[in-house]
């Protein structure tokens, strides 16, 4: 060894499987680290400070609670702190404190800058005890879902006892402090005492852990809770080595965060690369621009490591609720009464459940994008049906919805979606998305969408109006309602798809201001204008309504061309079921429903395995792309909106599975039946000229 080598010992109440003798160079200066692991034996310890203590030029102490989880050390840590610090005499002892209080808090702000929203509301469960004080604290700043292991700071005895002066003497007994009254109680007996409190935390804990998002926790607090399933976890961590990093990979885990910088070829603690700097200023005290600057010199940073590669997972909500009293046979224990309650106790039942909790009805899982994004969400049920929900001023379904938004943020949800007619009522998610504690959409830019994708496909499969390869629409479509929210997206949609264009809309500058946008953005587009549908219907190959008539006749369906789409995106529907059975030979559209991607488990919703309604796959496209956003709220859906969410659901692996009518999805045979209708009666009735039709 040159005399220009500075020795800095570690000096671990841990074992001796990690020792080591190393010479680095940091800072521009030479050094020689030196481990020693003396298994938890004090006295060991002490030998070992007599002998280096001459020697080296700042001691870095680890592993005292390390030593304790592992049942090698029974003694008090501050008992261990100060014997060591007594035998060093003028060498300075750290354990890290001051540079940890820097790393922990950079390590969570840098897990929030490279990976947005990653840590939002997520479910996290701290191990240990003060020592990732700081960590909590940042992470409070993300989420409130946070559970503590250890029974003092869960029920955070720290600053409530301590508000009352006397009080506060009773905490200092039980070893919240160090102070005098204290270390006057054997510390064996304020082991007894808190041990029952330590060990019914330790099983919520346990409990918590298993479907939490984030753990909390040093490599032995980890061992010593005996956590071996970790799968799709984020560990926050210190000095994990190339082998426990394997193992951690092995048992699941997608993230781990080592808050502890590692410059050298052997992994070190935090306390070791104080005692370096500490060692470089001549075992001064470490100022906090001496630390900065340190930090900064030895370019020292937290590491994000991905022992299984580099994924994604998100969480998401979704709300839905009964449509009808039918919808009570599907639920237990309503199932029983609905098949033999008379219909007046129905009636009181629908009301009754209108008044219910939200409940969770189902956990989500298996939704993998083809990026490799990963999606798990919960689908909570609200219980008025829209019946119901009309009976009660916009408030009530508000509170409900608020109440299912707490829900969501408890079992860790990232965003929120709005089902059915909770996307309705009201100012159609405004409020709520205003008052809520995560992100809210409605799903009405995917839900336009899938509609006019929908209809796209069904005039392919009906074969009776020309298709080009490219997707361009050979024929005639006709949006009445045009100048509203949906309606003008849709008919922006049309002109992409090269149809001819008549809008219908009673408002006549809005329908003039339309048509020139649509001609402006598509040149050659051949684009009309009505404030009724009657005289251009006949002609239609494809109609969208999407007025906000609430049960106004909109259009008259006896007047329909034989084999017309017509796809109804008004909520409520401007067509009736009577309406629709009255053309049997013409095929009425509310919605395309999206499968999503994997391998999906989800509870019956009344569609195939793994295909969902398109307002919640808007949910789970967000999810799966991070957007943690209020995308879709409100009445106006922004056109720029409905396109992005388009391409991303394609990026994201979703594909349309299914279209659905009045009476549920429509099969093939469905669509082969409204075919034959439809050219059977084109056989027999001529169309309408087209040219004569058009005012």
């Amino acid at each position: 060894m040159t005399p220009s080598t500075t020795v800095v010992l570690e000096l671990s109440l841990d074992g001796p499987e990690r020792d080591h003798d190393t010479r680095v160079t940091f800072l521009g200066q030479r050094f020689r680290i030196v481990r020693r692991g003396t298994s938890g034996d004090l006295d060991a310890a002490t030998e070992l400070v007599r002998e280096w203590a001459p020697t080296a030029r700042a001691v870095a102490l680890t592993g005292i609670r390390e030593a304790q989880a592992a049942g090698r050390y029974a003694g008090p840590a501050d008992a261990a702190r100060r014997r060591i610090t007594r035998e060093a005499g003028s060498t300075p002892v750290t354990e890290g404190d001051q540079l940890l209080e820097v790393l922990q808090e950079w390590a969570v702000r840098r897990v929030d800058t490279e990976l947005p929203g990653h840590l939002t509301n997520a479910r996290t469960v701290v191990l240990g005890g003060r020592n990732h004080e700081r960590t909590t604290r940042i992470l409070r700043e993300h989420t409130d879902n946070i559970e503590l292991a250890d029974p003092l700071l869960r029920l955070d005895l720290s600053d409530r006892l301590h508000a009352n002066p006397v009080v506060g003497l009773a905490a200092d007994v039980l070893g919240e402090v160090g102070a005098l009254p204290a270390r006057m109680v054997p510390y064996a007996l304020r082991t007894r005492l808190l041990s029952p409190a330590r060990q019914a935390a330790h099983a919520m804990a346990r409990r918590a852990a298993r479907d939490c998002d984030v753990l909390v926790a040093t490599y032995a607090e980890l061992a010593g809770f005996g956590l071996e399933d970790l799968a799709g976890k984020t560990l926050i961590t210190s000095a994990i080595d190339d082998h426990r990093l394997a193992e951690l990979g092995d048992r699941g885990v997608d993230l781990v965060v080592d808050i502890t910088p590692q410059p050298f070829a052997v992994v070190v603690e935090a306390a070791v690369l104080e005692a370096l700097m500490i060692a470089s200023v001549d075992g001064n005290a470490l100022t906090d621009d001496d630390l900065l600057d340190m930090i900064v010199g030895a370019d020292l940073e937290p590491r994000l490591l991905h022992p299984n590669g580099p994924r994604r997972k998100s969480r998401f909500a979704f709300v839905i609720h009964p449509l009808s009293q039918q919808y009570f046979r599907n639920v237990e224990p309503l199932r029983t009464v609905s098949r033999l309650a008379p219909q007046p106790v129905m009636d009181l039942v629908e009301k009754v459940v209108a008044y219910s909790p939200p409940f969770t009805y189902s956990h989500v899982t298996g939704i993998t994008s083809p990026t490799g994004a990963e999606a798990e969400g919960w689908l909570i049920t609200v219980g008025g049906t829209p019946r119901e929900m009309m009976a009660h001023d916009p408030e009530f379904t508000y509170r409900r919805l608020l109440s299912a938004a707490e829900t969501a943020r408890k079992l860790g949800a990232q965003i929120m979606g709005l089902g059915a007619f909770t996307k309705v009522v009201g100012d159609a998610g405004v409020t709520v998305a205003r008052q809520a504690p995560l992100p809210v959409t409605t799903g009405n830019s995917y839900s336009a969408s899938a509609a006019l994708w929908a209809a796209h496909e069904a005039l392919h499969r009906l074969d009776l109006v020309e298709v080009g390869a490219d997707g361009v629409l050979e024929g005639n479509a006709m949006v009445v309602g045009a100048t509203g929210a949906i309606g003008s997206v849709c008919a922006r949609l049309l002109a992409v798809a090269g149809a001819r264009l008549w809008l219908v809309s009673p408002e006549s500058a809005k329908l003039l201001a339309l048509k020139a946008l649509i001609e402006r953005e598509h040149p050659g587009t051949e684009v009309h204008v009505a404030t009724s549908p009657d005289g251009a219907l006949p002609g239609m190959d494809l109609v969208v309504t999407a007025t906000s008539g609430a049960g106004k006749r909109v259009l008259d369906i006896t007047a329909v061309k034989p084999g017309c789409v017509i796809t109804d995106v008004a909520r409520p529907l401007d067509l009736s079921a009577e309406d629709v059975a009255k053309r049997p030979d013409v095929l009425v559209i509310e919605s395309g429903e999206i499968e999503l991607p994997g391998h999906v488990r989800m509870r019956d919703i009344g569609l195939p395995d793994g295909v969902v309604y398109a307002c919640l796959a808007e949910t789970v496209v967000l999810a799966l792309e991070g957007r943690y956003e209020s995308f879709t709220v409100g009445r106006n859906i922004e056109w720029e909106k409905v396109k992005e969410i388009y391409r991303l659901g394609l990026r994201h692996g979703m594909r349309l599975a299914t279209i659905s009518g009045v009476n549920g999805v429509v099969t093939a045979e469905d669509l082969e039946q409204v075919r034959a209708l439809a050219l059977a009666a084109r056989a027999g009735t001529a169309p309408s000229d087209l040219a004569g039709a058009v005012p």
